[in-house]
């Protein structure tokens, strides 16, 4: 019985949510007519790429009832070594792009050691990552941003558009279009594998899934270590977005990736949530702080509604799991 009504409280919340994001929407282009504009649309859509892709991998660890505060500063150290793979070591654009994968991935497959086999508290786990790939990528890049040299193939990758090569005039860059794949496949991963059923498991109930016989610990390593690999993938996203890897990036993205899933209906108590949700979640924050902007809010004001949203959201879930 309890199952039914998270299921049903799950796509209630979906469906809020996304009655939210319509209901901005038709807020902001009422209120100015530049807003829903094409390029508008495009913009939004490109500027959700990045925290887009954080906030799925952040999914997973927060279905477990974890956290992980380092998918900020593992970002920027991603795109930092993506950087030295290409321009400094001359590697081909693909084996830098793999390595500023695995380089998000290795971070994480130490945050979860850390948290499954030394038992330390994930808050601590992951804070202490993020210090350590913050000073990592300072150290690596000598406090420098790495100039991808205007090497056309790598910035490709973010700002060209296969979609509009094959539709003219349908120009959506291509980091858009690597969202909603990277979206696509963790959705797969997280309904449809092994992973995503003990990633749920763990979540509701950690003991009753260790006595059930499943090696608790290789899950939460194998979790974590996903987590950084999407971390790293939007590391490759924004140093191809910006044609540089700046080691003083990354700070802060990991608040707008949890809001973003937090927004999408995931419970921070673990247990429960969607990809769905997370990127409608990650479209709300886009839409919200691209109307604002259009209506000349200010900046400061912008972050104390994005705040008050994040507030309303974990509320939200607060009062979901009481009536559960």
């Amino acid at each position: 019985m309890n199952i039914k009504l998270r299921s049903k409280s799950g796509a209630l919340q979906q469906v809020l949510a996304l009655a939210s994001l319509v209901v901005l929407i038709v807020t902001f282009s009422l209120s100015s007519g530049n807003f829903f504009q094409f390029s508008n649309i495009v913009g939004i859509l490109f500027s959700t790429a990045v925290i887009g892709v954080l906030a799925l991998g952040s999914t997973f660890v927060i279905i477990t009832g974890g956290i992980d505060l380092s998918v900020g500063t593992v970002m920027t150290l991603s795109a930092v070594m993506t950087g030295v793979f290409i321009t400094f070591w001359d590697l081909p654009v693909p084996l830098g792009i793999a390595g500023g994968i695995l380089t998000g991935a290795l971070c994480g497959l130490l945050s979860g050691t850390a948290v499954a086999k030394l038992k330390i508290p994930p808050f601590i786990a992951t804070l202490a990552m993020m210090m350590i790939a913050k000073g990592l990528a300072l150290v690596i890049s000598g406090a420098k941003p790495i100039y991808f040299n205007d090497d056309e193939i790598f910035m490709e990758v973010a700002q060209g558009s296969i979609l509009g090569f094959l539709i003219p005039g349908f120009d959506i860059p291509n980091a858009v279009l690597i969202f909603f794949i990277a979206a696509i496949i963790g959705y797969i991963i997280l309904s449809k594998t092994i992973i995503g059923r003990y990633n749920f498991a763990l979540g509701s109930n950690e003991e009753a899934t260790r006595l059930s016989g499943v090696n608790v610990n290789y899950w939460k390593i194998v979790i974590y270590t996903l987590t950084g690999a999407f971390t790293g993938l939007a590391g490759v996203l924004m140093a191809s977005r910006l044609n540089s890897a700046n080691p003083a990036l990354g700070a802060g993205y990991e608040l707008e990736a949890i809001a973003a899933v937090v927004i999408g209906g995931t419970s921070l108590s673990g247990g429960k949530g969607t990809i769905v949700g997370t990127v409608i979640g990650a479209l709300i924050m886009s839409v919200l702080t691209n109307g604002l902007r259009i209506l000349s809010v200010p900046q400061e004001w912008q972050t104390v509604v994005v705040g008050i949203v994040i507030i309303l959201a974990v509320y939200a879930d607060i009062l979901r799991r009481r009536k559960a």
